[in-house]
């Protein structure tokens, strides 16, 4: 075989190995998430952990740049050399694919986490409904620790980077209860893409290939450290995104600090509530009703935010990324972040806040 056509067939390799991997969860579970990748992981996080600005974002600049510069060099004789320029593109895509499951993306096939932690999958409407009163009682009461009024909105008092710090403490904390969210060797970044990431209508991110956490510090405070910690689940390779919203609430509830565990059960509640309107808007009235005013002020705050930035550019984003993740073993899509729920409903079924 020639060299140019290597790169492509290790391609086709790759997309047929993807295929079958599925079929092995504990396989992944036990050689790559628990074997492989903390090792990756920890080399890459102590690394680049001490550098305050974001490696990965300047690489996926460059990336980019070297990818239009390649297209202009190449656009006058593309017809002529078409062959071989696909090849390149196949190849430098066999590379990508493969760096990234090898540094993150295998953890997308590896046990689902209500197999590790034993939770239950369904629930009735009726334990949706005790926990949401719940959660909102919880809520209400951690938002009048901090705000001693019902109708005052929370306005998180710490630097972007504090909460990077104190995030530590919740995961601690967590790790005392289950060993395997054990979170070493900080790598937490503002992205350098904050705004390009707020039109796309995301809050965060985790570079797969340099295992950075990237969270954007544009949006509301009173959910950074929610966003925070969600990004801190994917580095310690839960790839999806239903287990890391849970991942992150459970750390954010576990920590000491009243601001973190109100960021953690407000957004919470506000999935809770999104999950009622759709079921039954009358239901969803009543429980309105029950939570404080404050709190629904930070939903309209973030709200405001977000709709300021309510573009095609983020509906086009969504779409792709509802693809990426349907393609890449979560089949709900974008909608498999509020899935959270059914983990948080079974698993405060026997447990108080």
């Amino acid at each position: 075989m020639k060299r140019k056509y290597i790169l492509p067939f290790f391609l086709l390799l790759q997309i047929v190995l993807l295929k079958i991997i599925p079929y092995f969860p504990e396989v992944v579970e036990h050689y790559y998430s628990n074997g492989i990748y903390p090792v990756i992981s920890k080399i890459e996080r102590i690394i680049l952990g001490i550098i305050p600005f974001s490696i990965g974002d300047i690489l996926y600049f460059v990336l980019i740049i070297l990818g239009i510069k390649w297209l202009f060099a190449k656009r006058k004789t593309w017809k002529l050399d078409w062959k071989n320029n696909i090849l390149a593109v196949l190849s430098f895509l066999s590379i990508f694919y493969f760096c990234f499951h090898l540094l993150w993306g295998f953890n997308y096939y590896r046990q689902p986490l209500f197999e590790k932690m034993s939770i239950e999958r369904d629930y009735s409407d009726a334990d949706l409904l005790a926990f949401t009163k719940k959660i909102i009682a919880k809520t209400n009461a951690v938002h009048n620790l901090i705000t001693k009024n019902d109708s005052l909105k929370v306005v998180v008092p710490y630097s972007q980077e504090k909460v990077f710090k104190m995030s530590l403490n919740g995961y601690k904390m967590l790790s005392n209860q289950y060993a395997f969210f054990d979170y070493k060797n900080p790598s937490i970044k503002k992205s350098l893409f904050s705004l390009p990431l707020t039109y796309m209508g995301f809050g965060g991110y985790l570079n797969p290939f340099t295992n950075e956490a990237q969270v954007n510090y544009l949006g509301p405070m009173y959910s950074f450290p929610m966003t925070t910690n969600h990004e801190m689940a994917h580095q310690m390779g839960f790839a999806s995104e239903s287990e890391c919203n849970f991942i992150g609430f459970l750390a954010c509830v576990s920590n000491e600090d009243y601001y973190i565990q109100y960021s953690g059960y407000s957004n919470a509640l506000r999935y809770c509530l999104g999950n009622w309107y759709a079921r039954d808007e009358k239901v969803y009235d009543e429980l309105l009703k029950t939570v404080h005013p404050g709190i629904l002020k930070n939903y309209k705050e973030s709200e405001l935010f977000w709709k300021q930035y309510d573009t095609i550019i983020d509906k086009g984003f969504h779409a792709f990324y509802d693809q990426f993740l349907k393609a890449n073993q979560q089949q709900d899509g974008l909608e498999s972040y509020s899935k959270f729920v059914n983990l948080m409903v079974n698993y405060y079924k026997e447990r108080e806040f």
